[in-house]
């Protein structure tokens, strides 16, 4: 897990927009790392709406992986997360979209592509076509 962000990195490259982000992140959730055998222990959250996560408010793309950390006996310990936004200047059109999240977990039973398949059905991807992110930050968080 050490290694995720510069995998997530490498998976982005640079210039990319919304789809292309989107699609590499997705080969990011489909490698495998190392994580307990328990339910919730590899999941991947699609998020957007306005936040203010890291500054100001702003229309944020948020594309997580996260995972379970367990201590030396195998116990729930913690979370971290691996974190790709994608901000956009204020806009009408993008404030109306509101806000959405959905989780996916490897191993609870739904299948990463059809999750995938479901959220690129959204009106989001139509609107951001019309916008490029004013900023992309990658990182890492202990949650």
């Amino acid at each position: 897990m050490g290694d995720a962000v510069r995998v997530l990195e490498e998976e982005l490259g640079a210039g990319m927009d919304a789809e292309d982000t989107w699609r590499a992140f997705l080969r990011f959730g489909r490698r495998p790392f190392g994580v307990p055998d328990t339910p919730e222990s590899d999941g991947l959250l699609f998020q957007y709406g306005v936040y203010a996560f890291d500054g100001p408010p702003a229309f944020t793309l948020d594309l997580v992986r996260q995972f379970e950390i367990v201590d030396g006996g195998g116990e729930y310990d913690h979370y971290v997360q691996v974190r790709c936004e994608l901000r956009y200047e204020s806009a009408p059109a993008l404030e109306a979209l509101g806000a959405f999240d959905s989780w996916f977990f490897h191993g609870a039973g739904d299948e990463l592509d059809e999750w995938a398949a479901r959220l690129i059905e959204l009106p989001v991807w139509g609107t951001l076509r019309s916008f490029g992110p004013v900023g992309v930050r990658v990182y890492q968080e202990r949650v």
